[in-house]
Order: C-alpha cells, then structure tokens, then sequence
C-alpha cells in the first residue's frame, strides 16, 4: 500500500454510507466529479478497484479493507478532535444492532452517552450483524456469533429469551385443543422478515419436523409485536415486548414449557478510543440489566 490520501478515504466511506456519488457530493460539499476523482485516485494508487458501481454502490472485498481503515483513521482524528478540545466535535459510531434489541433495551443505552457520540445504527437480524462489522460498515455490533471477526473482540452481553406469544382470542381459537402440530400447522404465524428463524425453532422443538403455517411478514420491531397484539397471528416475543400486553390481558404465552434463546454478543473493533469504550459500557450496563 502507497501513502494514504485521507480525502479520498472520506469519499470513499460517503460513497459507500450514502449509496452513490451524487449523495456522496452532497454530504461532502463537493461536485460529483470531484468525488469521482478521489475514489479513481484512491483505486489507482490500491492498484484495483474498490468501488462497485452499482444502485446502491457497494464496496468490492478490497473497498471493504479500505473502508475499515477509513472509520480507524476517522475514530482517532474525531478523538483528536475533541481532546485538544474541540467540543464541537462528536465522534461518529456507526453500530450495528438487531431490531428487538433496538426496539427494547439498547436505545435507552445509546441515550446516556449521546451527548457525546453521534450514532449511525443499521438494523440487522443478529444472525448477520457481524457481516456488517467483517465489511467496514459498522465498527461494533450486537450479534448471536461469539467467535471474534478479524480484528475485533468479543464480549458476551446475555441471552435474549423469547416466548410464543398470541392474542388471548388468538390462541382461544387456534389452541383450543392444544398446541402441537396439528394446531401449529393450521395457525398463522407472524415472521418478522425472510431472515428470521425463531418462529421455526419453535416449531421445530414442538413438533420435531418441519411445517409451513400460513405466515405474515412484518418487518418492523413495534409493529411485529402489534401485529400479533391485534391477533394475526402468533409469534416469539422478548418479555420486554409482551409482559405489559399480559398484564393487561391482551396477550398471552400459550406455551409456557418451551422458549428460545438467543445469546448476543458485542463485537467491537480491536482499534479501542474513548468514544467507542463509552458506548461500550453503556451496552454492557443495560445487557445485564435487560438480558438472562
């Protein structure tokens, strides 16, 4: 690798952030052909090509190493920034998060060091989070993988249980002779998108086959668990998400003997500066207070 022109880093990371050249422009205060020219600048002197130009723009394996550099040199110049005393300045932290943990316990975290850091979150299934952590996309996560990816360190948060969850007259109707899988077979199940698997971990362990209820996709968090609340059909829930619809009586665990867990772990990157040790302490924190 030649020398590092850190403007062409930057335009780098604004292109693949933003999705395209002209976004990129936008956000940089420059013209779209100046970007252009820093990312064919930054390419030349990597001797390959970095940037798929594609809708949206996507980073090739190289554009990836390259990007995980430029969040590195960005996190330390904002540290910089800011301990000579620049105020001003609030280091970004792009994270990584899965939607119920998003949607119940780690905003609250993220709200006690905001002051300081400006958060860019992208939703994933914890499954995959650590995809995002491997490309340069985000510099920690919350994911279900313990194994540390390349460069990072991993911490063990909790696990995550969740309970299959209907409306009362829900599961009046479809439970009434009980659960198993003649009942799950014919209940429709809400599923949060084509990535999630907890609803047929569960079926799984009812049934020990596999069976293929009408399903209902809703792929947001709040409206997932709204969704079952209004009674369309049943799903897996965090008790932070149904213990007030139980105590109301809306809703109910209609199987009491068998959850699922999840294990979540916090994956940051090896690279440590006091924006990201903060914020990692306020996750900690909050997981051993909203986590088995």
């Amino acid at each position: 690798m030649t020398s590092v022109d850190l403007a062409q880093l930057a335009a780098l990371a604004s292109v693949l952030d933003e999705g395209s050249f002209e976004a990129a422009a936008a956000s940089l205060n420059l013209t779209p052909s100046a970007v252009s020219q820093r990312i064919k600048a930054l390419e030349r002197s990597a001797g390959q090509v970095l940037v798929r130009r594609a809708r949206p723009a996507a980073a090739t394996e190289a554009g990836e190493t390259y990007l995980r550099l430029a969040r590195q040199i960005t996190a330390l110049v904002d540290d910089v920034r800011r301990e000579i005393g620049e105020r001003a300045v609030r280091p970004v932290v792009p994270l990584a998060v899965n939607a119920d943990s998003l949607a119940t316990w780690v905003l609250p975290a993220l709200a006690t060091v905001s002051e300081a850091v400006v958060f860019d979150l992208r939703r994933e299934d914890q499954a995959h989070t650590a995809e995002l952590l491997r490309s340069g996309a985000v510099i920690a996560a919350i994911t279900s993988e313990a194994e540390p990816v390349q460069g990072c360190r991993s911490t063990r948060l909790g696990t995550m249980r969740y309970r299959p969850v209907a409306a009362r007259s829900f599961a009046g109707r479809w439970f009434a002779d009980g659960v198993n899988a003649d009942s799950l077979s014919e209940a429709p199940v809400v599923v949060f998108d084509r990535r999630d698997h907890l609803q047929d971990d569960y079926l799984r362990k009812v049934t020990r086959r596999r069976i293929a209820p009408p399903r209902h996709y809703v792929p947001s968090s709040s409206d997932y668990a709204e969704a079952i609340r209004l009674g369309l059909g049943w799903g897996m829930l965090p008790r932070q998400q149904y213990a007030a619809g139980e105590a109301a009586g809306d809703l109910v665990v209609f199987d009491t003997a068998r959850q699922v867990g999840v294990t979540l772990y916090w994956q940051q990157w090896s690279l440590r500066t006091p924006a990201l040790d903060a914020v990692a302490e306020a996750i900690r924190s909050a997981a051993d207070a909203a986590l088995d």
